[in-house]
């Protein structure tokens, strides 16, 4: 992918536009922007998943997409992988970044921990349109415990993809 200062740069702009854009300030229009940067990344996610090597594409188990993603995936996206990756062998996955690109330079604090949705919204869609055209349906939410500290102080901050909870066609 392009450098990654270019796509951090789009993806705030992105974010930004849709925000302003916004008639309703309100919950259900910020649902409403969320659910239009997931889609923007869903896209992007089914274009990439189209693009991959052929050879890349024949997983065999789920845990195998799985480690794709953490590893191939992320790094040409975000140029590094996951930081880790947990399972609790019914179909639940939890993918970590400690340093997450999107949040990194944002300043801690409550305020700031609630604008957090909208920087991940995206990288949700990705998610899940890379796994809708590896033929998996899924459900990737995000959470933030607390934003990450520039430079890192705790390995325990950043985002956690839950409920990866699929089902295989």
């Amino acid at each position: 992918m392009a450098d990654p200062a270019l796509f951090e740069f789009l993806h705030t702009e992105m974010v930004a536009e849709l925000w302003a854009q916004d008639p309703d300030p309100g919950p259900g229009g910020q649902k409403t922007s969320l659910l239009v940067l997931e889609g923007m990344g869903f896209r992007v996610g089914q274009a990439l998943g189209e693009r991959l090597p052929r050879e890349t594409l024949t997983f065999r188990e789920e845990l195998d997409i799985l480690k794709f993603l953490c590893k191939d995936l992320w790094v040409a996206v975000f140029h590094k992988q996951m930081d880790s990756l947990r399972t609790n062998h019914q179909g639940t996955y939890v993918l970590q970044d400690n340093s997450f690109p999107l949040l990194v330079r944002m300043a801690s604090g409550l305020q700031y921990l609630e604008e957090a949705p909208k920087f991940l919204a995206f990288t949700c869609g990705l998610l899940r349109g890379t796994l809708s055209t590896l033929g998996v349906k899924s459900l990737v939410t995000a959470s933030v415990a607390a934003l990450p500290a520039w430079p890192r102080i705790t390995e325990d901050w950043g985002p956690s993809w839950h409920d990866l909870s699929h089902t295989c066609h």
